[in-house]
């Protein structure tokens, strides 16, 4: 059980990390807060304020800032991780030899390992053998959490237990957690709805409207449960927060880095020129790419994420892919559901 006086420390002062960071303290837990960047550290050291990412919004006494990684990590009851996917592995190695047996694993990142197709509670456990590890994860603008408006997300893992901790540790009355024992699913749900986010961002930059966003929504929530399911995921888990939710708010949000992305794409901008103009990291790029590889390994169709992966990577006309999607051969949604064991 974790009490007021145990250490959390959150490895990576982007947006997400730091918001929560200002929720842990707003809850008067001491919290470790680490950047990996001198300048930014010395920026947050001196204003108390992470312009970057979360202008406005200051950090409370009891958040200290680190650039060691070694003394962040020392002593700590609960890591989190709000690294970007891809920089999981390395950042775990660099702190695994000084990880108390007891520490609690967060990871909030939304992706996978690019080189092994692995879910990031999979990279976790390889390189943490005997550390459990909690997903925290859901619709959960860090605009938001840091200004503590209500939300609602899920709390993950193989152990009930350790997911109830973690959902205590959050929970207050502007961050309800819910648990989930689906750590597939939930991690699913939050990665692949990136790569949606990217899509219904293409439709917006190519000017088309409301109907078009409903219907990549709903489209694209039957190719990412139908995945799920092919990798052994509960298909309710994908009706709920780290499903549905997930895409909903990620695909309807100009905070969301991915749908930003996708209408810069559909405007007609290469894939350098909207990393550049974006300057943050646009985990749905990546995920594109494992997520038609993971497709194609388990025989399963995702005709969205497809053409999201040939705008992207072979500089595909974006309405060549929109024509390519409409013109696909007539099916029936309920027969569709039923034979990928979809239950409802």
């Amino acid at each position: 059980m974790l009490v007021m006086g145990n250490k959390i420390t959150i490895l990576g002062a982007g947006s997400w990390g730091t918001a929560l960071a200002v929720h842990l303290a707003q809850k008067d837990y001491r919290v470790a807060l680490w950047t990996r960047n001198e300048e930014y550290y010395n920026e947050l050291i001196t204003s108390r304020e992470n312009r970057k990412y979360l202008p406005g919004i200051k950090l409370k006494e009891n958040i200290d800032i680190y650039l060691d990684v070694q003394e962040a990590v020392k002593n700590s009851s609960v890591l989190i991780l709000s690294v970007p996917s891809h920089a999981v592995r390395s950042t775990l190695k660099l702190v695994k030899s000084n990880l108390d047996k007891d520490t609690i694993i967060v990871n909030t990142a939304k992706g996978f390992e690019e080189s092994t197709l692995l879910r990031l509670s999979q990279v976790i456990q390889e390189e943490l053998d005997g550390h459990e590890c909690v997903v925290l994860s859901g619709p959960s603008h860090a605009e938001e959490v840091s200004k503590f408006l209500p939300t609602a997300v899920v709390a993950s893992s193989q152990n009930q237990s350790l997911a109830e901790d973690v959902q205590d540790l959050f929970m207050s009355s502007n961050l309800r957690v819910y648990t989930n024992p689906d750590l597939c699913g939930v991690e699913i749900g939050g990665a692949l709805k990136n790569i949606i986010a990217l899509a219904t961002g293409i439709a917006d930059g190519l000017g088309y409207g409301d109907n078009t966003r409903a219907a990549l929504i709903t489209r694209g929530l039957a190719e990412i449960a139908r995945l799920g399911v092919a990798l052994g995921a509960n298909p309710l888990t994908f009706a709920g927060l780290t499903g549905i939710g997930d895409l909903i708010v990620t695909c309807n949000s100009m905070h969301s880095r991915n749908r930003r992305a996708g209408i810069l794409l559909g405007q007609g901008l290469k894939l350098t020129e909207v990393l550049q103009k974006i300057g943050m990291v646009v985990e749905g790029v990546r995920t594109t790419k494992v997520a038609l590889q993971l497709a194609q390994k388990v025989k399963v169709e995702m005709p969205i994420t497809q053409e999201v992966y040939h705008v992207i990577y072979l500089d595909k006309d974006p309405r060549v892919s929109v024509y390519d999607l409409m013109g696909r051969q007539k099916t029936h949604e309920v027969e569709e559901v039923a034979n990928s064991k979809i239950n409802w």
